[in-house]
């Protein structure tokens, strides 16, 4: 974990952006000794909006299956699609 001054954040922006993309971390930024802020990468970041888009979409369907939402087997998918391409 890296933790830099905000006094560094804007003294030393191009080294802290280079080594966000780099590390492909979050930097924690401080003011005045506390947790002020995180700053990263734009890759890091739309990965990290990718990552938690795909968890949530995941709870959706645990909650929708405990819900008793249907469930179907890989066979059943399988056999789902070869009728629905056979009949066009």
């Amino acid at each position: 974990m890296t933790i830099r001054p905000s006094t560094a954040l804007r003294n030393e922006y191009l080294q802290i952006s280079a080594m966000a993309k780099e590390t492909g971390e979050p930097i924690y930024i401080t003011n005045k000794g506390e947790a002020d802020g995180v700053f990263m990468s734009v890759e890091a970041f739309e990965q990290r909006e990718k990552m938690l888009a795909h968890r949530a979409s995941i709870l959706e369907a645990e909650l929708s299956r405990l819900a008793g939402a249907p469930t179907y087997s890989k066979e059943d998918v399988r056999a789902h699609l070869k009728e629905k391409y056979r009949n066009g």
